[in-house]
This record gives structure tokens, sequence and C-alpha cells, in this order.
């Protein structure tokens, strides 16, 4: 299965994201967005598939959001989508895509449900939080 993960390495939930990813036997296609940016198109469809609006995707904390005026209810989708383009770093992320759906993987247990192949257990977070049991069961 191919899978593409929207990453930046200097975030720990992507960084956890990944290692779930390749704990899985997956080697994924790594898009690191913040050096190569985003495109309209791809923005777009990566929010429609994953079921996001551009707040929903907008990335509140340790951005420039604030600075920027994005975080007033009343900042429309476009002008959203135009700084996203600007400044990579306001999409949330990472995003990983699979045969099995696109989804904004916060937290990183989410991935699970995009694998083929769930991780072998006990697997933990870089915190040190445990995220699947010895039998590969995630926690609740």
């Amino acid at each position: 299965m191919s899978i593409v993960i929207h990453h930046n390495p200097a975030c720990g939930t992507s960084r956890n994201v990944l290692a779930i990813i390749r704990t899985s036997g997956a080697e994924p296609t790594v898009i690191d967005y913040l050096e190569t940016g985003w495109t309209r198109p791809q923005l777009l469809a990566l929010f429609a598939a994953a079921n996001l609006t551009p707040r929903a995707a907008l990335r509140t904390t340790k951005s420039p959001a604030e600075e920027l005026g994005l975080l007033d209810p009343a900042i429309s989708d476009e002008v959203l989508l135009d700084a996203m383009l600007d400044h990579p770093v306001l999409v949330n992320r990472p995003i990983v895509c699979t045969a099995k759906g696109v989804r904004l993987c916060r937290p990183s247990e989410t991935v699970l449900d995009l694998l083929e192949t769930a991780p072998k257990g006990p697997l933990y977070k870089e915190d040190g939080q445990m995220i699947l049991d010895e039998t590969g069961q995630p926690l609740a």
C-alpha cells in the first residue's frame, strides 16, 4: 500500500506518526511541506479527502496564525488558504494519505486506522506514552 505523509520533522506528533508507519513495515513517501510548500489545488484536495475545512486544518499554536489575525472566526476560507500558501506552517500536521483514506493524524495513534498492517506492540510515543500494548492492541 502506498502511504504519503505530509511531515514536519520538527513536530513530535509528526515524528511519532512517521515512526508508527515505519513500525508497521511500510516505507512512506515523506513530504516535508515546509520545504516544498503547498499549492491551492493540493490543499483543497487534501482537505476535501480528509473532510476538513481550512479553519479545521489551521494550526493555531506554534504558528503565526494569531499574529496574522487568522484566529478571528470571520476570516474566510479563501483568506486562510492564501495564508497557508504563504506560510506552510499554518497547516496542521501530519496529514497522511493511504488507500484507506486521508486524515489529519492528531493524536498520532489516529494513523492506525489508515494502515494495512498494524505495527506490533508494545509501541510508545517519543514521550514514553504507550500507544499499543504488548499484544498490539491500541490503548483506549
